[in-house]
């Protein structure tokens, strides 16, 4: 069985969507984590209807406004 960190492991130095509490999608490389599931991301964006609305460059997620993480195939 899979865990979220497990996840978050394997999906380190990828691209992935973040979705937050507020509503907002962040797209940008998953380089860090921890176990409260703060993230770090480098060459952030903030997408709207699925196209780049924002750059933000590198940043860092705090993990209770997390409500999904998904891998970019």
């Amino acid at each position: 069985m899979t865990k979220p960190l497990d996840m978050l492991k394997k999906s380190l130095q990828s691209k992935v969507i973040v979705r937050l509490k507020d509503g907002r999608n962040l797209r940008g490389t998953l380089s860090g984590y921890d176990t409260h599931i703060n993230l770090v991301l480098r060459d952030a964006e903030e997408i709207r209807n699925d196209e780049a609305y924002r750059k933000l460059g590198d940043i860092v997620i705090r993990g209770d406004t997390v409500v999904l993480i998904s891998p970019l195939f």
